[in-house]
């Protein structure tokens, strides 16, 4: 059926140019002009002839009536329209056909192709926004970590400079390095480090306290370590409370010792006087 009406489709052009052709190609009669013998000859001695009647044109000369021709005309085009435009029930069987005989090809390959395009925009999408989460994180950690090296220095009204400050902790922790090298491992690496933070809390206190607000903030992100410092600096502070008050028992005492030993020595003198 699909071939048949291929076929109708094909062939209509065909035979429309060939009965077109076979119109202008039809023979027609065609008669000579007849002779005008109204007007009077030249030698006046065949007078005789003029008595023949002259023959008329309109008697003579068959002419092709047009009214037929036109109808013909006007039939072949309409049948070359009829042949050229396909009926309803001409495209209802072609698009059956179509249907049932499912996608050619072409089509698979074209469907295969979009989606390998939406496939690969997809992936360059994700990848974009790859790059463009990673380039976010960089640039934020980069402020963050020049805000916070921003805010470990001291301010302007504080007076405090830096670099003198970090010069005198080098040394002091230069000179604990020197005075523990003879002594154990724990000595030597302990000795330096307290000297050098002894150092920095009396030279650039401002500056330490910066750094231990910094410290305490990122300790409180992990709750164990936290408590360890909260600890340990419990115990510092009642090591350094219970030293001052021995300091202030043994100056005490100390004191006592020296008023009355100076009370006996004056005693003492006012007797052998």
């Amino acid at each position: 059926m699909a071939a048949r009406v291929l076929l109708q489709r094909r062939a209509a052009p065909v035979s429309a140019a060939l009965l077109v052709g076979s119109i202008a190609f039809i023979p027609s009669v065609a008669f000579a002009d007849a002779s005008d013998s109204s007007k009077k000859p030249i030698y006046d001695d065949f007078d005789s002839f003029d008595a023949v009647p002259p023959v008329s044109r309109s008697k003579t000369v068959t002419q092709v009536p047009s009214e037929p021709a036109e109808k013909t005309v006007t039939s072949v085009v309409s049948a070359i329209q009829d042949a050229v435009t396909p009926s309803a029930s001409t495209q209802s069987a072609v698009e059956s056909v179509f249907r049932q005989r499912g996608p050619t090809p072409t089509d698979r390959l074209a469907a295969q192709i979009g989606h390998a395009r939406l496939f690969l925009y997809k992936q360059a999408c994700t990848a974009e926004d790859a790059v463009n989460a990673g380039m976010s994180r960089a640039f934020d950690l980069e402020q963050s970590f020049t805000s916070t090296i921003a805010s470990l220095a001291p301010p302007r009204e504080s007076n405090e400079k830096v670099m003198p400050g970090l010069i005198y902790v080098l040394v002091a922790g230069m000179a604990g390095s020197i005075v523990a090298r003879n002594r154990n491992i724990l000595l030597r690496t302990s000795l330096p480090l307290a000297l050098g933070i002894g150092a920095a809390w009396a030279v650039i206190p401002v500056t330490m306290n910066n750094v231990s607000a910094l410290a305490w903030k990122y300790e409180q992100r992990f709750p164990a370590v936290a408590d360890a410092h909260i600890r340990t600096r419990e115990g510092i502070e009642h090591g350094w409370t219970m030293a001052k008050l021995h300091t202030e028992l043994a100056q005490h005492k100390v004191a006592e010792s020296v008023t009355e030993a100076r009370e006996k020595i004056e005693a003492w003198v006012r007797k052998g006087k």
